[in-house]
């Protein structure tokens, strides 16, 4: 979700060596969230970040059988391989050759290899050969910080989607400018960015909710580099406490004060 450049040595890295790096270190480890979520954080801070992620998605995600989706940045298949287990037909892209080949192994763990079918694509050049019902994309586009990188994965994304179809977009959106937590290869754009950016690919809002209203974790983030290593996993454990007391029964109604946010998206005139 965020990540802080002390703990990112790759960052210097184009973005394909960067996620292959991190696929290569933390894809194979547990629910592979490491990998996805916050470089170098503690196994609980991300299994927090992917519950409020998950209860923001759920009501979005509850998909007749059969739907085709495309789950853009799908790392390591944790929404492609849900979504293929409730039935759905799921085509999942990433940058990252070393996550397609661990989204593809886990898909065919769980028995579920023939619904899901899995691609090594950079998403500003994606061409998945069909359209879709469903467009996910879940923290993919703050980590594109090259505007017309940026442009370019979002018109390629609408072009995938249906006549009728859906774009579920989660990003970190927050409704007002900051830069605190901004690294090199994170941004957390404002809201309003977002919004002109999906009109200028021809997209309508249908909905917006909230994730994670909780500020904790934002105000803290900026300044764990300076902590010891012992202040830092305190602070880590009370933040991630905190905030799970808030964002759990409030994050998708508190879209004003989120950090996060979930845009549901149609092609104008649908």
């Amino acid at each position: 979700m965020m990540s802080i450049a002390k703990f990112a040595d790759a960052a210097t890295c184009q973005p394909p060596a960067y996620w292959e790096q991190r696929a290569r270190r933390f894809a194979t480890e547990d629910e592979g969230l490491a990998a996805v979520c916050s470089y170098g954080m503690p196994a609980y801070y991300n299994k927090a970040i992917h519950h409020s992620q998950q209860l923001a998605l759920e009501q979005w995600l509850r998909l007749p059988r059969g739907t085709k989706v495309l789950d853009v940045g799908c790392g390591v298949g944790r929404w492609s391989r849900m979504l293929a287990a409730r039935g759905a037909e799921v085509t999942g892209i990433d940058l990252s050759p070393t996550m397609i080949s661990e989204a593809r192994r886990r898909a065919a763990r769980q028995g579920i290899a023939k619904q899901c079918r899995f691609l090594v694509q950079d998403l500003a050049v994606l061409d998945a050969g069909e359209r879709f019902d469903v467009v996910l994309s879940v923290t993919v586009l703050q980590h594109i910080l090259d505007p017309q990188a940026l442009r370019a994965a979002v018109q390629r994304m609408a072009a995938h989607l249906a006549e009728g179809g859906t774009m579920i977009v989660l990003e970190a959106a927050p409704p007002r400018a900051t830069g605190r937590c901004n690294s090199r290869i994170f941004r957390a754009r404002p809201r309003s960015e977002y919004l002109r950016l999906f009109a200028n690919s021809g997209l309508h809002v249908r909905a917006i909710t909230g994730v994670d209203p909780a500020p904790f974790r934002p105000w803290l983030l900026p300044h764990l580099p300076r902590l010891t290593r012992r202040l830092r996993t305190a602070a880590l454990a009370l933040a991630t406490a905190l905030s799970v007391a808030i964002d759990v029964p409030f994050g998708r109604w508190a879209v004003d004060q989120s950090w996060h946010a979930v845009f549901i998206l149609q092609h104008e005139g649908s």
